[in-house]
């Protein structure tokens, strides 16, 4: 017989609309198996999680949706995102027990996964944190690496703009950015997110949007001769804004648009006559479609991680139960860097 064991999870009650709250996610304590079912489980893992990250589109699954390309939560099942556990039980020859690995699980403490499709197995080193693979070494990463390498297809010495810059994403395009030779400004909201951005991460300089009342003013001040490259991140004012300071023959790269989660009804974008007028190139993207280039990602970004060319701030809540306070933070930018939540540390 299977070892049965208690299992905490992260319950989403109903579905959400307007700002997220502590109160729309339950925690349940459910029995499950530590044994791969038989049934229709060819391809399944069972995992325990140690880690799990927070992240802005997680905010548009827990509203009903449809035609998105991500799937809406279920109210009543957990809520899933990407995670790092280890392999308990597999009926996968590829995964055996005891492996690491990192893709999306369950906010629980065990996951039957499935399908081991869009799993990603880890071969750790005790040189980086594991739970770097929530971000730096994950998801975050290579939508960082993606995002500017393929979709901005930078220069050494362009102008590169960064919003929502302190985040798990724009951390990274800031100093890939600095490697690659570019004048890099981020923006954020609060002082000590600013001096993180010039201090911890080497950009060349960095300023609190709350305290622009005229963010065009504030980056024709930033950027005199324009903008080259913006990483998008955050939509709405700060988007039409950019439009106004891109330089002819410029790329955005459109990764996040987080100030307009938790609307009812989307701001509208006044500027976009600049695409036309300056020859702007604006992409959307999504990571799964560049997750082949991930070994390629890790063979850059290992290395400099171990020469301290790299570098990274997690902001770690303890426990599942503090999941949903550090998921819901996320929109008010209570967090400073990756949001992670430690489930288990083994």
């Amino acid at each position: 017989m299977a070892e049965e064991v208690s299992n905490k999870q992260i319950i989403l009650k109903e579905y959400v609309t307007g700002s997220p709250k502590e109160s729309d996610m339950i925690l349940k304590t459910s029995s499950i198996k530590l044994k791969v079912p038989e049934d229709n489980c060819n391809d399944a893992v069972l995992v325990k999680n140690l880690y799990l990250s927070c992240d802005p589109y997680m905010r548009n699954r827990m509203s009903k949706i449809d035609g998105s390309y991500v799937d809406s939560f279920t109210p009543g099942s957990a809520i899933t995102g990407y995670g790092v556990g280890r392999v308990v039980d597999s009926s996968n020859p590829n995964f055996k027990i005891g492996d690491l690995i990192w893709g999306i699980t369950g906010w629980e403490e065990y996951t039957l996964i499935k399908s081991t499709q869009g799993l990603f197995k880890i071969h750790h080193t005790d040189d980086v944190p594991l739970s770097y693979y929530t971000g730096l070494l994950g998801m975050a990463g290579t939508t960082a690496y993606s995002g500017f390498y393929e979709v901005c297809s930078p220069e050494g010495g362009e102008t590169v703009f960064i919003s929502a810059a302190s985040g798990a994403v724009g951390q990274l395009v800031g100093q890939f950015a600095k490697l690659l030779g570019c004048y890099v400004v981020g923006s954020a909201g609060s002082k000590e997110k600013v001096d993180l951005l010039k201090n911890k991460f080497g950009f060349d300089d960095a300023f609190n949007y709350k305290e622009e009342p005229d963010l065009n003013a504030a980056l024709k001040r930033y950027f005199p001769d324009g903008i080259d490259i913006y990483f998008e991140n955050v939509g709405g004012k700060m988007l039409d804004a950019v439009l106004l300071n891109m330089r002819v023959h410029g790329r955005i790269a459109v990764c996040g648009m987080i100030s307009q989660y938790n609307l009812e009804e989307p701001e509208g974008v006044r500027n976009l006559f600049c695409l036309i007028s300056k020859r702007i190139r604006m992409q959307g993207f999504l990571v799964p479609d560049y997750y082949h280039l991930y070994p390629k990602f890790l063979d850059m970004v290992l290395p400099l991680i171990k020469q301290g060319k790299i570098t990274y701030v997690e902001d770690i809540a303890e426990g599942l139960e503090s999941a949903p306070a550090a998921l819901v933070g996320l929109f008010s930018g209570r967090n400073v860097g990756k949001q992670v939540v430690v489930v288990a540390r083994e």
